[in-house]
């Protein structure tokens, strides 16, 4: 049961399409495995290493199986930290964009009412985190009769992160006749266990070698250093393997905030994330990156859970992880995608001792001990790497926005309170002369506005003829959305 080709699965014209916008070129390996079976209705675990494409390969399916007329939430996806939320969340909108898929992202440190005003609109998807979409199911907000499918993703970080409770609270309020598919990295036995407990004869997918960890595409190797050398090694690594976009893995936020300091004191290009920082700071620390504003990323591993941010050229444990799990999603931030990528982790003897063992033996190999570059190579490689932080970069684009450049999204002042529907809308702009039900993107009605995505490059000419056009006979104000 597996696909060669996206078309091979069946999907609809507007899913093919967005996918190619995207540029989807080909299923990846644990898509081609997962897609159909979803689509078949399947309970499925999947074991495949980060940066495989596991997002797509629920998130494709979801996006055909949902009905468009239903209002209610039919999908729920969990996941373990607000990032990949909202990441989670833009994914699923971007291919499901040509058929108009409604997904919402709930995590906490967010204000509660403005989720739950977004959970009354018409959502065909909800990603969330555990704690917060357990509190909306609980206070209500979150109904739940025609949910069909449950997706768990990133299982072992959730148990890692003490989701696991919560997790099955969650599904314990779902209906009983539904999919469930539960993905991870690794598979320890209280994750076996979750599948056990609350799937249907679920079939096992399983991607890549022991352990998540990929060796093919992964330079691993490991530095013994003294902890007051690790600043003076971390400087003599990144002049001498010159990285274009680097990870610096802490444990701890306060060391995060020392190594950002002194990278920056420097002049180096880098910034830094850690759980300590409010959530509007982190997301667009998390955009830069991805965007190419800066070369190095400080982080606490809150950055190593499911964010796929592609051309990451080398990661670096400068504190050498403390669980097992922990490598495996650290290290997988490169080597994605079918890139080479570069792992180094600093280790002292305390952490050789008390980590290190656990580590190699999780994943299946001895981590190469190299030494630490000397100042000969230092001062032979200084000129390259100088010139390269110091050049001009050039920002990349996500392909998502390709993919809307001919998307406007309007403004219109009536929504519920005026008794309007989508329908209303759609029936409205599609008897404008030029302008079809499929130039129609996401439409998205408030208790006192309603916003309207149009598609294929049209907007502007929709925008001018509603300027004098009534729906449902109101005449309502209309302008282009603030981004």
């Amino acid at each position: 049961m597996n696909i060669e080709r996206f078309e091979d699965a069946g999907l609809s014209g507007d899913l093919v399409r967005a996918l190619k916008g995207l540029e989807y070129e080909k299923p990846t390996g644990v898509q081609r495995q997962v897609i159909p079976r979803l689509l078949a209705g399947r309970d499925i675990v999947v074991k495949s290493q980060t940066g495989s494409g596991k997002t797509g390969a629920y998130a494709i399916p979801l996006c055909q199986l949902v009905e468009w007329e239903e209002n209610k939430p039919q999908a729920l996806i969990l996941v373990p930290t607000r990032e990949l939320a909202v990441q989670v969340k833009e994914d699923i909108t971007n291919i499901g964009r040509f058929k108009r898929i409604k997904a919402a992202a709930v995590f906490g440190r967010q204000p509660f009412a403005a989720q739950k005003l977004e959970l009354k609109q018409k959502n065909h998807i909800v990603v969330g985190t555990p704690g917060r979409v357990l509190d909306h199911i609980g206070r209500g907000s979150l109904p739940l009769e025609k949910l069909k499918y449950l997706v768990v993703d990133e299982a072992d970080e959730m148990l890692n992160m003490g989701f696991i409770e919560q997790v099955e609270s969650i599904i314990q309020a779902l209906p009983a006749e539904r999919v469930t598919v539960l993905l991870s990295a690794t598979l320890p036995p209280d994750v076996d266990g979750l599948s056990q407990r609350y799937m249907k004869d679920p079939e096992y997918v399983e991607i890549e070698g022991t352990g998540g960890v990929t060796v093919s595409l992964i330079d691993h190797t490991r530095i013994t250093v003294r902890e007051e050398d690790k600043p003076e090694v971390l400087n003599r690594l990144l002049i001498t393997r010159n990285p274009d976009s680097c990870i610096i893995f802490c444990n701890t936020q306060d060391q995060v905030d020392q190594v950002f300091r002194e990278l920056a004191r420097r002049d180096y290009p880098v910034d830094r994330i850690h759980g300590g920082m409010v959530q509007e700071d982190r997301l667009e620390v998390m955009n830069a990156f991805r965007r190419g504003q800066f070369r190095y990323l400080v982080a606490t591993d809150v950055a190593a859970r499911g964010i796929d941010i592609e051309n990451i050229t080398h990661v670096i444990n400068y504190d050498c992880p403390m669980d097992k799990e922990g490598y495996v999603h650290r290290t997988g931030r490169t080597g994605r995608a079918g890139h080479a990528g570069q792992a180094m982790t600093l280790v002292t003897a305390y952490e050789e001792g008390r980590y290190l063992s656990d580590i190699e033996h999780y994943i299946g190999f001895s981590i190469p001990v190299v030494g630490i570059p000397d100042e000969g190579k230092v001062r032979a490689d200084l000129g390259a790497f100088e010139q390269k932080i110091h050049a001009r970069r050039a920002l990349r684009t996500e392909k998502s926005e390709q993919l809307n450049q001919g998307i406007m999204k309007l403004y219109f002042n009536g929504g519920k309170k005026k008794k309007l529907r989508a329908v209303d809308f759609v029936g409205t702009i599609a008897r404008i002369d030029g302008v079809t039900a499929e130039d129609i993107g996401i439409i998205t009605i408030q208790d006192n506005v309603s916003y309207v995505e149009i598609l294929n490059g049209k907007g502007p000419h929709v925008l001018q003829v509603m300027k004098n056009t009534t729906i449902k006979g109101k005449q309502l104000k209309v302008h282009k959305a603030n981004k």
